[in-house]
């Protein structure tokens, strides 16, 4: 019995990380800040945007997958609903609202109830000026544990319209030739996982005075 009294402090003491972990921001967690190009898992493509817009449904700029992975035009930056709600090097937690902002054309992912001009599904678009558009612009970030992880495979659900930002393989002709669409779909599958890929990466705090860039 008294053996058993001394290994038990020793056993806690063991315990006490993994207990601590979830409520702690891991050094691969993506943060407020950052930016980074998303790959979706299933079709190996980056999310992209450029100044092409739609030939048809509203017009804008057009949103698409790319295979290269030095696309320039594939860059995007985590923000949050307001700035405040998502200061620099704050670890984005799963279940929040975030923007997707563009980097070389200051336009957010936007999505709304026109059909995507390949498969029908609901158009995704870039929207917006210098980084402002409007009440549809906000995606929550879908994972499982309590911060978004730059290994994870996460989804990115619509706030507006509760679409998930898909992929499901058809590929555009003249002037955007062999680019796949990107559009919402009602329903999570498989089309619909993103990861983190290259990036500038703000290290985590939580301290949102304190951060620095890898």
């Amino acid at each position: 019995m008294r053996g058993g009294r001394r290994l038990f402090p020793l056993l806690l003491l063991a315990l006490l990380p993994g207990l601590c972990h979830g409520s702690k921001p891991a050094p691969g967690a993506v943060t407020c800040g950052s930016v980074l190009k998303l790959l979706n898992t299933r079709h190996s493509v980056r999310l992209h945007s450029h100044e092409v817009k739609y030939g048809s449904g509203s017009g804008q700029q057009s949103v698409t997958g790319v295979e290269a992975s030095d696309d320039a035009n594939s860059y995007w930056r985590i923000r949050g609903k307001s700035d405040s709600s998502c200061q620099r090097g704050t670890p984005v937690k799963c279940g929040q609202a975030i923007r997707l902002t563009h980097v070389n054309t200051g336009k957010n992912l936007h999505t709304h109830h026109f059909p995507s001009p390949l498969s029908n599904n609901q158009e995704v678009s870039a929207f917006g000026d210098d980084g402002e558009g409007d009440d549809l612009d906000f995606w929550i970030v879908q994972c499982s544990g309590t911060f978004w992880e730059r290994e994870d495979a996460v989804r990115f659900k619509h706030v507006g319209t509760e679409v998930f930002l898909s992929i499901t393989g058809e590929q555009y002709g003249h002037p955007i030739r062999g680019q796949r669409e990107v559009h919402g779909m009602p329903a999570a599958n498989h089309h619909n996982y993103w990861k983190a890929m290259e990036g500038v990466f703000i290290k985590p705090s939580l301290d949102p005075a304190k951060h620095d860039e890898l």
